[in-house]
């Protein structure tokens, strides 16, 4: 029931109550406020016919809810949560088809989370857009848009690092958003072009304070002496160490290049949903049967097919049964095949390997949180992500005072489009 609606009600019970101050023995002051539908009950009472009047509006109600139910209710048969599975698409209430398709979450060792809250988050993006203005990149198409930049930002900014390590920066818009979090602290970039070769062509942003293995000194983050690195920069503690990851690599390969290394904090920009993207992520290897929100079924006349077929109408990323499902049914990675390398390489793996995998990340993960997205599709007019697959938002739809209050409305519609399922983890080394 609408808030509204709500209100109506609360306002007709109200009304038809007697006040406080003993006037309800007063025939004259209750008679004249009689409503028309005590009058008309009061009638059919006389007459006889208030219960077949009744039956027959009872009737007329069921009737019509069995039609609406029929043409709007669906529900996904699936292991994720039966209340969010029964959702549905609808554009009048955007709020509840967030995460309507299941919203898979890797699970920690100790089911420990981030310290920030949601007021926290909106805390940031109050103090975050007039900085993201002054960004010297203001088109960085097939870059990060608003959501991942304040993401990084935000992050950054919370857990202090006293070194930043970027791998992949392209025309340094990241290293911008790192600087504007730590403004004192070294960043460490790793790029196979330098971002000042962009700036022959167009804005970009090269950091005065950053030592870059790029262009011909690039070194990938796998290679790299990072015991030196580290001695260089004078770190004995790698808990202080932030790691960014925007290289489109096998995310499952970076966490043990990580983990070998010592390195704790990770963010990874493109963490793919399941049947897109162009590497292994971290959201595809979490996608299970036995985690909330996880699973498929590539029954081609399933609820899930019908859905998503629907869905592929309305959002970009939205990924049918034909896209998701590969040979023989699988569907985990992107149609069972493990990518990387941008793409270049596609290794097939069973499901079996698939699980291999997601048990491994849970034994060394500690916390595991996903960037929601800065606000619903009606106030920021992006149809690229599915919300089916995501989930709420930090400012929800229909909160257009408070996404105007943070001074979201004056930026671009563009800049809102790249939203890709950032995820911040924390990792250790298994328990023995």
């Amino acid at each position: 029931m609408s808030k509204k609606m709500l209100e109506r009600v609360l306002s007709a019970r109200r009304a038809a109550q007697f006040s406080e101050e003993g006037d309800e023995d007063d025939e004259s002051k209750t008679r004249k406020h009689i409503s028309f539908a005590t009058r008309a009950t009061n009638y059919l009472t006389r007459t006889g016919y208030l219960w077949p009047c009744l039956f027959l509006c009872l009737g007329v109600l069921l009737v019509s809810s069995l039609i609406i139910h029929s043409r709007n209710s669906v529900c996904i048969s699936s292991s994720s949560d039966p209340i969010s599975r029964m959702r549905f698409f609808g554009f009048d209430e955007l709020e509840s088809d967030f995460g309507s398709l299941g919203v898979p979450w890797c699970r920690s060792k100790h089911g420990r989370t981030v310290e920030w809250t949601s007021k926290d988050l909106l805390k940031g993006l109050e103090e975050f857009v007039p900085i993201y203005e002054t960004r010297p990149i203001k088109n960085n198409m097939y870059g990060m848009g608003f959501d991942h930049s304040f993401g990084l930002w935000f992050i950054t900014k919370w857990l202090k690092p006293d070194l930043m390590i970027e791998s992949g920066a392209f025309k340094g818009h990241s290293t911008w958003v790192l600087r504007q979090a730590m403004p004192d602290k070294p960043i460490v970039s790793l790029s196979p072009r330098h971002p000042e070769k962009y700036l022959k062509k167009g804005p970009a942003y090269v950091d005065g304070n950053c030592t870059y293995f790029a262009g011909k000194d690039f070194v990938d983050f796998g290679s790299v002496d990072w015991g030196s690195v580290m001695k260089k920069h004078g770190i004995t503690d790698l808990s202080q160490v932030l790691i960014f990851f925007d290289d489109h690599q096998n995310e499952l390969k970076r966490l043990k290049q990580a983990l070998k290394a010592g390195f704790r904090h990770l963010v990874f920009e493109d963490n793919y949903d399941t049947g897109t993207g162009d590497h292994y992520s971290f959201r595809q290897i979490c996608d299970q049967f036995y985690i909330r929100g996880g699973g498929h079924s590539c029954f081609k006349d399933s609820d899930e097919a019908r859905i998503r077929s629907r869905r592929k109408k309305f959002w970009e990323k939205a990924v049918d049964i034909d896209e998701l499902c590969g040979p023989g049914e699988v569907w985990w990675g992107v149609r069972g095949q493990m990518r990387d390398d941008f793409n270049h390489s596609n290794k097939v793996i069973s499901y079996g390997e698939h699980i291999q995998n997601s048990r491994f990340v849970e034994s060394v993960l500690d916390v595991y949180w996903e960037l929601p997205p800065v606000a619903g599709p009606s106030l920021t007019h992006q149809m690229r992500y599915d919300p089916a697959r995501t989930p709420s938002p930090i400012v929800e739809d229909g909160r257009f005072g408070l996404f105007q209050r943070l001074g979201l409305t004056r930026l671009e519609t563009s800049v809102f489009n790249g939203y890709t399922q950032m995820v911040y983890l924390q990792i250790s080394e298994q328990d023995s």
